[in-house]
């Protein structure tokens, strides 16, 4: 809900509560940063985590859906390097790691070790999220090794770079440092630093109540009138909940994501920055907020699936407003959605949306990494 019960603290005392068996520690977080950037966590050693998260776009990519491996270029610029060589897409639209370390926050208390990831809720906690996309075919992984062999493979590498041997020994300590478990923790060590938390509206519910302009205001009243609150709650504006919507299949996919459960479920994201992660939703078919609100004011009233066939498209679902995708019924959708009423100027809601925005979080990126690689992967 929306209540100063549920504020957020303030900039100065934001500090992502880690799990007890990864204390967050300024070696961690240091040696987390160049793994991060660093290819030599993928297959071919040349995608890196910043590859399809990367500051300048929110850490997230700007695409509809990522081009991890054998990608070349930067956020809407990136392609495929070789077009005959049949990577796919990567299965969903990249989510941003700013506020991640928070995932399951309901403004009282949660647990980071249980915290709900990917828009599936497949893991829990940053520790294995972060391990996931090293795995991942079409993400980082590539054809140099099987699955089951990506993290052995990874160690193996890292084990043979001297400088990255003394960093995990000082971050970890121990005979042998440099463990699979240990790269989790370091990568989820650093994203528990990226927060973002002093949007006018955070500067509002701490009681300046010049942050945020009138019509922001009014938008707020609207979201919690139109219902919105009752899945974009809590400071992260979501209850990280499997929801049923209906959204469009995007065309690039290979075939119909159906989600968790193959019930078409998607995890609720947060609203928080939303200015610098188009394009939306689990497939990125909505180019713009104007095509998300325009989704959900026709979606839920009888909206029917998308025309010219089975998918989406690539962006142009957002021009069609109500499409719903056609796997999915309206019996099957989420009651909340049917609930959904968006009425009033919708400009003042979009306004208060704007108002979740801040760019302040860490955009550091290091100038080079100890395997030599290019930060970043092939992003120039």
């Amino acid at each position: 809900m929306l209540t100063r019960a549920a504020e957020p603290p303030g900039p100065a005392s934001v500090v992502a509560k880690a799990p007890a068996d990864n204390p967050t520690t300024p070696d961690k977080v240091a040696l987390g940063r160049l793994l991060f950037w660093d290819p030599i966590l993928s297959g071919n050693k040349d995608v890196a985590c910043a590859s399809c998260h990367h500051p300048r776009f929110g850490y997230s990519d700007g695409l509809p859906l990522s081009v991890g491996v054998n990608g070349t270029g930067l956020g809407t610029e990136r392609r495929f390097a070789d077009e005959s060589h049949a990577v796919p897409f990567a299965k969903r639209n990249s989510q941003t790691i700013v506020n991640a370390a928070f995932n399951g926050f309901d403004g009282n208390s949660y647990d980071p070790a249980a915290a709900p990831m990917f828009w599936d809720l497949r893991v829990r906690s940053l520790e294995s999220q972060a391990l996931e996309p090293l795995k991942a075919y079409e993400e980082m992984r590539g054809s140099a090794y099987t699955a089951d062999r990506a993290l052995d493979t990874i160690v193996a590498r890292l084990r043979e770079i001297e400088r990255y041997n003394g960093l995990f020994g000082q971050a970890f300590g121990g005979m042998q440092p440099v463990t699979a478990a240990n790269v989790g923790k370091a990568l989820a060590a650093f994203e528990r630093t990226i927060v973002a938390m002093n949007s006018p509206y955070d500067r509002y519910t701490r009681g300046d109540l010049s942050a945020m302009t009138e019509s922001q205001i009014n938008g707020m009243q609207q979201f919690m009138d139109a219902g919105c609150a009752n899945c974009h709650s809590g400071p992260m504006f979501s209850d990280y909940k499997l929801h049923v919507l209906g959204v469009p299949d995007n065309r690039e996919s290979a075939a119909s994501d159906a989600g968790a459960n193959q019930r078409y479920a998607f995890r609720t994201p947060s609203l928080r920055n939303l200015a610098y992660t188009a394009p939306y939703m689990h497939s990125g078919v909505f180019q713009s907020l104007n095509d998300v609100l325009r989704f959900y004011n026709t979606s839920g009233r009888g909206g029917r699936g998308g025309r010219g066939g089975q998918f989406g498209g690539r962006g142009g679902a957002g021009r069609g407003g109500g499409l719903r995708n056609p796997n999915v019924s309206r019996e099957d959708l989420d009651p909340l959605l049917l609930q959904l009423r968006l009425r009033g100027r919708r400009n003042d809601l979009l306004a208060f949306l704007d108002a979740l925005n801040d760019d302040g979080f860490d955009k550091t990126i290091p100038p080079s990494v100890p395997s030599r690689l290019a930060p970043g992967g092939h992003i120039q």
